[in-house]
C-alpha cells in the first residue's frame, strides 16, 4: 500500500486524522471527540506518534482545535437532524469518519462527502478493505477542482435535492482557496433550501493571533508552502461576517476559539485548549418557514 498510499492521501487530511486519534490516546477523559477510524484509514508507519508534528506537549493546542471544530459540526448535525434535515455536505472531506462513527445519526441523513478523485477513490478503497463499506445514504462526490469541475454540479448529479435543507460543512479549506473562491463558496451555499445551515472554518491574519500561538501559527505556514499547498486567504471575524452577509447568508455568526474553548474545555484540569492560531468557525443559518 505504500506508494500508492503516498501519492493519494493528502498530508493535511492524514494530519487532521492522527490529531483526532492523539486526542483520545494522550488526553485524558472525557474526550471531546472519539476518533481513532481515521487512524485506521491512514493507517501511518509504526513511529508515527514520534514524529514532530504529533508531539503531545508542542501541538497541544492544534490538537485541541481540530477535535474542538470537529465536535462543534457535529452537534450542529445532530441539532439540525432533531429539525428535520436530511441532507449533510461536507466540502473537502479527507479523512472524516462521522459516516463511519455516528451511523445512527448519519444513516437519516443523505451524507455527501466532496473531495479530489484519487484520494477518495483510496479513501473508498480503504473503507472497503475495513469493513466498513459504502451505504447506499453515503454518497463519496468525486470533484476535480484543479479542472475546474464545479462541486455543485457534482454534488446534484450524485443526488443531492437543492430543495430540500442541508448541512453544509467546510473545515481546514478556506485558507487554501483565493478569497473570489471563497465567495463564490458562500454565494452558492446561500442559494440552499429555506432551514440551510453552514459551518465554515477560516484563519485569521497573523496579527490577531496570541503572541504565544504565533510561532505554531507561522511553522504551519511554513509547512503548507513547503508541502506545496500554501496558505492564500486569512480573515478577519468581521471581514467574514461581512463576506457572508454580502453573499446573501442570513445571520452570520462568529464562533471564536474562546468560544469553543468554555463549550469543550471548561472542566478540564490538564490545561488542553484551542487557540487563535487555529481557524475560527462561522455559523449561518437559514430560518425555517413559519406557518
Amino acid at each position: 500500500m505504500g506508494d500508492e498510499r503516498a501519492a493519494a492521501v493528502d498530508s493535511t487530511a492524514e494530519r487532521v486524522a492522527l490529531w483526532r486519534a492523539m486526542h483520545v490516546q494522550v488526553d485524558p477523559p472525557p474526550h471531546v471527540l472519539e476518533d481513532e477510524v481515521g487512524l485506521r484509514l491512514a493507517a501511518p508507519d509504526d513511529g508515527w506518534r514520534r514524529r514532530p508534528d504529533m508531539d503531545p506537549h508542542a501541538m497541544s493546542r492544534v490538537r485541541a482545535g481540530i477535535v474542538a471544530r470537529a465536535r462543534f459540526v457535529e452537534d450542529l448535525v445532530v441539532e439540525q437532524v432533531g429539525q428535520g434535515v436530511g441532507q449533510y455536505v461536507i466540502l473537502g472531506a479527507g479523512l472524516d469518519t462521522f459516516a463511519q462513527r455516528r451511523p445512527e445519526i448519519a444513516s437519516r441523513l443523505r451524507v455527501f462527502e466532496v473531495d479530489q478523485p484519487g484520494p477518495q477513490a483510496w479513501k473508498r478503497q480503504r473503507l472497503m478493505e475495513l469493513g466498513f463499506g459504502v451505504p447506499e445514504w453515503l454518497r463519496l462526490v468525486p470533484v476535480d477542482f484543479e479542472a475546474g469541475d464545479s462541486w455543485w454540479e457534482q454534488l446534484v448529479s450524485a443526488g443531492f435535492d437543492a430543495r430540500q435543507p442541508a448541512v453544509v460543512a467546510s473545515t481546514g479549506v478556506s485558507m487554501y482557496l483565493t478569497k473570489d473562491a471563497n465567495a463564490a463558496t458562500l454565494r452558492q451555499v446561500a442559494v440552499l433550501a429555506p432551514g440551510s445551515t453552514l459551518a465554515m472554518s477560516f484563519m485569521p491574519p497573523l496579527e490577531l493571533v496570541d503572541e504565544e500561538a504565533r510561532p505554531m501559527r507561522q511553522a504551519a505556514e511554513r509547512g503548507a508552502r513547503a508541502s506545496g499547498t500554501p496558505f492564500i486567504s486569512f480573515f478577519t471575524p468581521q471581514e467574514m461576517l461581512a463576506l457572508a452577509g454580502d453573499m446573501g447568508l442570513k445571520e452570520p455568526r462568529h464562533v471564536s476559539a474562546a468560544m469553543l474553548n468554555q463549550r469543550y474545555f471548561a472542566d478540564r484540569t490538564d490545561r488542553l485548549r484551542t487557540t487563535s492560531a487555529e481557524e475560527l468557525l462561522v455559523a449561518a443559518t437559514y430560518e425555517f418557514p413559519r406557518d
